[in-house]
């Protein structure tokens, strides 16, 4: 079994010596939220969570995200929820980088470290707390479910990714794998959620030009991206947002893997309105 690091945001706010210069960039295309912003000042709190914070990455919006909404959530010991969720057409998926959680699903409670993932289908019962001495930190992305008649919802799932091997791309001699939680050819399912990795040297050697919509947060290295026409300098932290058919190619230049959670829409015929959005 192959120990991962993740990369997590911790909060604080930057001294007012700062110089203000960052490589924050909101455009049409395609946004960059550096890990510098993940500051105390703009964190959320929501209903019915106890000793918790979160970092809003992409929430569907004109021009921004349209699918989906993606948090990173802190937890303080003993902190939680036992309602989590306010809508009952949202699915979730969480992926643990810090700490650990106490995940009730379906009324089976599960413990869930670092590298922890939980797919939790939409309408389905669920609560959460910290179990562990210290804050615990989340990802936890949301999506309306969008349902297909002659097509069950997705069942539970609660995986670790340093017990799946990751998937080599073709040609590539290993230099550039996804870490697959969901089968893709389960169509039951409308996203997925993976981790990217690159070793270095590793690339995109094309600029992918595609339908899906995508959620990037580096979870371990550096690298240099390219999005629509600029090639941005990204590291563990760092989050970006593409719009669908936004041109992307990446280069990992070292000295260790680049890593990043992966989110994208999958496996329905394209909407012909928002009704694909969430809110």
């Amino acid at each position: 079994m192959t120990e991962h690091s993740y990369y997590a945001p911790h909060g604080g706010l930057a001294p007012q010596t700062q110089l203000v210069t960052d490589r924050a960039m909101f455009t049409q295309a395609y946004a960059v939220i550096p890990k510098g912003t993940f500051s105390d000042i703009v964190a959320s709190l929501l209903p019915f969570w106890d000793k918790a914070r979160f970092w809003v990455l992409a929430r569907p919006l004109s021009g921004f995200a349209e699918t989906f909404s993606h948090y990173i959530a802190e937890v303080g010991p003993g902190g939680g929820s036992t309602r989590p969720e306010t809508d009952p057409r949202a699915q979730a998926v969480l992926f643990v980088v810090e700490g650990t959680i106490s995940l009730t699903l379906a009324g089976t409670t599960h413990e869930m470290t670092a590298g922890g993932y939980a797919y939790i289908p939409p309408g389905a019962e669920w609560s959460l707390r910290n179990s562990g001495p210290a804050p615990a930190r989340f990802h936890w992305f949301r999506k309306a479910y969008q349902a297909v008649e002659g097509l069950d919802a997705p069942d539970p799932l609660i995986l670790n990714e340093n017990d799946i091997a990751p998937v080599p791309m073709p040609d590539t001699d290993g230099a550039w794998a996804t870490t697959r939680f969901v089968d893709p050819a389960d169509l039951r399912h409308d996203m997925h959620v993976t981790i990217v990795t690159f070793q270095p040297g590793g690339l995109i050697p094309f600029a992918e030009t595609h339908v899906m919509e995508h959620g990037l947060y580096v979870l371990q290295g550096k690298a240099v991206y390219r999005l629509n026409q600029d090639w941005v300098e990204v590291e563990a932290g760092d989050y970006m947002w593409l719009r669908a058919f936004c041109p992307q190619a990446c280069y990992a230049g070292g000295p260790g893997p680049f890593r990043y959670l992966l989110y994208k829409d999958v496996n329905r015929h394209m909407p012909l309105g928002r009704d694909g959005a969430l809110g």
